[in-house]
Order: C-alpha cells, then sequence, then structure tokens
C-alpha cells in the first residue's frame, strides 16, 4: 500500500462533514469539523488515497495542457456556451470584435489575455445584471449589489447582507448555467447556508439544478482563458 498523500493544509469550522480539496496549484486541502483530530483526518485521507492521488495526477495533466495553450490565430475561445475561434489582423483597434468569432488586432496580441478579459468582465456585467433583475423580480427577492470578480475556484457567493457576486468567467458558459449560478447565489437571500433547506430552495426555484450543476462540474475547467483547473472537491460524513 502507498503513503498517504501529503496534507497542505487544514481548514477547522464548525460545519458537519469533512471535504477533501484538490486545489487547482495541486496541493490537499482538508476542510475540516473543528472536533475532529488530526489523527482522524489523517485517517479519513489514507481511506480515501486513491481519490486524492488520481485527482492530483488529472491536476498535474491539466497544468501540462495549460502551459502549451496560447491565444494566437485559430485558438478556441468559449462564449455563451460555443467555442469560437480566435482571429488577428494585422489593423485594428485595441478593443475586441465579436460576431462569428473574436477578432483581435496583432498588436495587442502580447496582451490578448488582458484585452479579453476586459471584454468579458464587461460582457458579464451587463448580462448577470439582467438575468439578477429578471430572478429576484420573479421570486420576489432583493438583492444589495452585484460585484464583477476574476476569481478562479468561485462562480460566485452572496453576503451576509446580500451583495452578489459572480466571475466573469460565467459567461463562457451556457446562459441556464449562468441562470442556475444566479439562482444558486439568490437562495442564499433566503438560506445562508448549504443545508437541506437551502438545496430544497435552490429545486423550488430551478427543479432541473442537478443536471445544470452536474454539467458545471464536468466542464467547469474549461471556462477560463488558460483552462486554468478549478479545485476538485470530494465530502467525507464523518
Amino acid at each position: 500500500m502507498s503513503d498517504a498523500p501529503v496534507i497542505d493544509h487544514i481548514i477547522r469550522s464548525r460545519r458537519k462533514t469533512v471535504a477533501l480539496v484538490v486545489t487547482p496549484e495541486g496541493q490537499l486541502e482538508v476542510r475540516a469539523p473543528q472536533r475532529l483530530s488530526r489523527a482522524q483526518i489523517e485517517d479519513i485521507v489514507a481511506k480515501k488515497a486513491n481519490w486524492i492521488l488520481k485527482t492530483l495526477e488529472r491536476s498535474r495533466k491539466a497544468s501540462i495542457a495549460i502551459s502549451k495553450r496560447e491565444l494566437v490565430e485559430g485558438a478556441r475561445i468559449w462564449y455563451l456556451g460555443a467555442s469560437h475561434p480566435l482571429h488577428v489582423s494585422e489593423h485594428g483597434t485595441a478593443r475586441v470584435q465579436f460576431s462569428t468569432g473574436f477578432y483581435l488586432s496583432e498588436s495587442v496580441l502580447p496582451k490578448a489575455a488582458d484585452v479579453l478579459t476586459v471584454w468579458y468582465k464587461n460582457q458579464a456585467r451587463h448580462l448577470l445584471s439582467e438575468r439578477t433583475e429578471y430572478y429576484t423580480r420573479q421570486f420576489g427577492l432583493k438583492y444589495r449589489s452585484i460585484r464583477i470578480t476574476s476569481a478562479r475556484t468561485r462562480w460566485g457567493s452572496c453576503s451576509r447582507l446580500n451583495a452578489l457576486s459572480f466571475t466573469w468567467r460565467l459567461v463562457m458558459a451556457p446562459l441556464e448555467i449562468i441562470d442556475y449560478i444566479v439562482i444558486h447565489e439568490l437562495a442564499h437571500i433566503v438560506q445562508k447556508n448549504h443545508s437541506r433547506a437551502f438545496w430544497e430552495q435552490v429545486e423550488k426555484m430551478l427543479p432541473d439544478y442537478r443536471s445544470r450543476r452536474t454539467w458545471l462540474k464536468a466542464n467547469g475547467r474549461l471556462l477560463d482563458l488558460s483552462i486554468e483547473a478549478n479545485e476538485s472537491c470530494l465530502k467525507v460524513a464523518d
């Protein structure tokens, strides 16, 4: 039997279950209840060693693929659930043009990721505000504000005061996935945790949320200009 994986971080809280998280950086993070001892945590990690090692290897391979990714003529970039080609021209402005694909001037190619990120953030600000307004009217909810972030491992959040945050990467996903995240965060206005009552609230608002959640788990790592991997998480009943 091989040695158990090395634990890089242990985060204790009032949670009731243990979550084993492999981060995009290839580290093992354990989120555990406060009452659980180090020995108990190490025992859980040892029992789940196969999953952890396989996930770490998948993260390593993804990192190799990332290093080979370049934003050049013909590169495929996601927007609203479809993969579009990047076209580079000798002339044009520093701004991104989009129709059947992305059009970018050769002069800004060295900073293509930054220029595209600005474009995505603008699209995200408009679309996520629009979808949030639509669903708050539909369900009679109120939120405080919307902020667009560059988060890599979190699609959205809802603060204690109902301030909403969404990563710009969401606009790479299909609209039905964007709506799932919007509804997920709006459900936190009613339920501030991830209890059974919370998921019942999500299902009430979006009956088919499970299939959308499954799509996001399977394809989330593609929704980035660098295709950086999202963290992988295994929840363990303690």
